[in-house]
């Protein structure tokens, strides 16, 4: 982990000579990832990047990938016949998401405020279950089943920069759908290098 804010921090540094009339054209950053999952009420963090490119003056197609680590949190497991509470796992999730799509933000300016609309996937993973007997369901049935499902995000947020360097800050709900949507509360703040 420090080798990678190293890194980072010496080819921000490297970059930070290019010539003024470039720094608009690209966008790449790390961010800390914040994500609330509704189905399971957990909270959790990770780490992602993004890169973007300017594609008109005021629109940006951007992609990124986050990966929030795993967090424990109780599985309940149902009788199908009755419907009564058989057991209480502890389970741990943990999140990938990747989404695509435009940004739209002014190419100028020590303070930008922008809006997205994205499109990908939301994965997770979880851990194996403890429960094997036929006639119980997890309470997070969906997610057991089918751990990758198509995701929409809406979000907006600011960056401020000097010159190449900024820092951003992003709030969405990301919408994954899995036997309907389920809207989930995502923070990302980080550093951003314009080129």
């Amino acid at each position: 982990m420090r080798r990678v804010i190293i890194l980072s921090l010496f080819s921000l540094l490297l970059c930070a000579g290019l010539p003024a009339r470039g720094q608009s054209r690209m966008e790449a950053g790390l961010f800390l990832d914040y994500l609330n999952v509704s189905q399971t009420q957990t909270s959790n963090f990770g780490l992602g990047a993004r890169f973007g490119y300017r594609v008109h003056r005021r629109v940006m197609l951007e992609g990124e990938l986050a990966y929030d680590y795993g967090v424990n949190f109780n599985e309940l497991y149902v009788n199908i016949a009755n419907g009564n509470g058989t057991a209480i796992e502890r389970t741990s999730i943990g999140v990938t998401d990747g989404l695509f799509g435009p940004m739209l933000q002014p190419a100028h300016g020590h303070f930008r405020s922008f809006a997205t609309l994205k499109g990908g996937f939301v994965d997770f993973r979880l851990s194996p279950s403890l429960v094997p007997y036929g006639s119980v369901a997890t309470s997070i049935l969906g997610i057991r089943t089918s751990s990758l499902n198509a995701a929409l995000y809406p979000g907006a947020g600011a960056e401020a920069s000097l010159g190449p360097l900024g820092l951003r800050i992003e709030f969405g709900d990301l919408v994954y759908f899995n036997n309907g949507g389920h809207n989930n509360l995502r923070i990302t703040f980080g550093p951003i290098l314009r080129f």
